[in-house]
């Protein structure tokens, strides 16, 4: 029978291994060695995580805001290594997304079982 800590470190080594890791990676590598590129990314990703924010606190998101980003996102998929770096971010995130509703699956199985 294996070991839950070994099949843990199993799936660590497999993410390491797949394709949206590695490509992720390496993306997030040449994207760090551009100072510009690397200041508008992560402009674009504190204003991803300020919209998520409001939403899960049931805010309203304005127009504007919306706009905003609409345009940076416009403005970075102009960019090859732009794109190339959000592709891959959003491939890597959706592998990981999966991973964690397999193991919420497991988690939430004592939850919704009917009552005898």
């Amino acid at each position: 029978m294996m070991n839950v800590y070994d099949a843990a470190h199993g799936l660590a080594k497999a993410i390491k291994e797949s394709e949206e890791y590695k490509q992720y990676h390496e993306m997030k590598q040449v994207v760090s060695g551009n100072g510009d590129l690397s200041e508008m990314l992560n402009d674009f990703q504190a204003k991803q995580f300020e919209i998520q924010a409001k939403q899960m606190m049931g805010e309203e998101i304005g127009g504007e805001m919306m706009e905003q980003i609409q345009s940076l996102y416009g403005i970075m998929m102009q960019d090859p290594t732009a794109a190339q770096y959000l592709q891959s971010e959003i491939r890597f995130s959706l592998m990981m997304n999966d991973i964690y509703k397999i193991l919420g699956e497991v988690i939430s199985l004592g939850n919704n079982q009917p009552a005898e």
